[in-house]
């Protein structure tokens, strides 16, 4: 049974979601245009973080962050590789636009990679009403970074 629920991004038992993360992010990018953030920087107010398990068993993860009263971002959004094409990461995004949406934010953005391995998570942003927009929060023009927005409210 797939549930998702908040949770601390210290958990013991979410080591290998946090690695796998951290080596798909830096697989195919340079260090200069990584924006992820580890778990310690999850685990502070303003950052709502989520962990999708099957069972017992972590199988997903995701977050947003704050920007301002209204706008926020999604931070850390991964699923198993081996759990993957089962629609999980759509699940977890739908989650997090809901939460995002509770919590009174009306628009959610997010940086993600320009490489060919992100190509499915653009997708997945696209089909859920993503638009392509301008560096914002921090961020600046980046040729490895493709910068999404949505207004969810």
């Amino acid at each position: 049974m797939l549930t998702i629920a908040l949770e601390s991004p210290l958990g013991a038992d979410l080591t290998l979601l946090m690695s796998r993360h951290t080596a798909d992010m830096h697989a195919d990018t340079p260090p200069e245009s990584i924006h992820m953030m580890d778990a310690s920087q999850l685990a502070v107010p303003g950052i709502w973080f989520y962990v999708m398990r099957d069972g017992a068993e972590p199988v997903g993860m995701g977050a947003f962050k704050r920007i301002d009263t209204h706008h926020a971002e999604i931070k850390s959004m991964h699923v198993l590789i081996e759990r993957r094409g089962q629609g999980l990461s759509r699940r977890m995004l739908d989650h997090l636009l809901a939460q995002a949406a509770a919590q009174g934010f009306k628009r959610l953005s997010l940086e993600t990679g320009s490489q060919d391995m992100f190509a499915p998570a653009r997708g997945l942003y696209a089909r859920a009403g993503f638009t392509e927009c301008d560096p914002f929060e921090g961020y600046t023009l980046d040729p490895n970074s493709v910068y999404m927005t949505k207004t969810i409210a």
